[in-house]
């Protein structure tokens, strides 16, 4: 039986996609394809956390504050592996942070907003003990 086996993708409008995408390379290090995009090979999360990388897909509540200050009805989560790492990058390049980083047994967490506006949760996985 066929069945849903992950995100193949998110696209969103921008009112200047090339700008916003060396956004991205530029304050978050994303490695930009010869399309614009970013590919994210599922092999490379899989080796850095085997049993902790996943896609998550998940409704909220109309209402909820999880996504502000952006007022768009989504936020994109981004998978990392160096948190430590990435903080270091963002306050080099001057990007604020939305609120505290904070860690979970699952997860560690930071947030930011791109130049679209856009909530950006990056995660850390953490393995389950196992």
């Amino acid at each position: 039986m066929a069945k849903i086996i992950g995100v193949g993708g998110i696209f969103f409008h921008s009112p200047d996609p090339a700008a916003l995408m060396a956004w991205y390379q530029d304050k978050l290090g994303l490695e930009i394809n010869d399309y614009g995009g970013a590919d994210f090979l599922h092999a490379d999360s899989g080796k850095a956390f085997p049993q902790g990388a996943r896609t998550i897909f998940s409704g909220f509540k109309t209402g909820t504050d999880y996504f502000k200050p952006s007022d768009k009805p989504f936020m994109i989560n981004l998978m990392i592996d160096d948190m430590d790492g990435m903080l270091a990058r963002l306050a080099e390049k001057g990007v604020a942070l939305e609120g505290e980083p904070q860690d979970f047994d699952y997860g560690r967490f930071a947030w930011v907003m791109d130049p679209n506006g856009t909530k950006i949760e990056l995660w850390q996985p953490i393995e389950p003990a196992g």
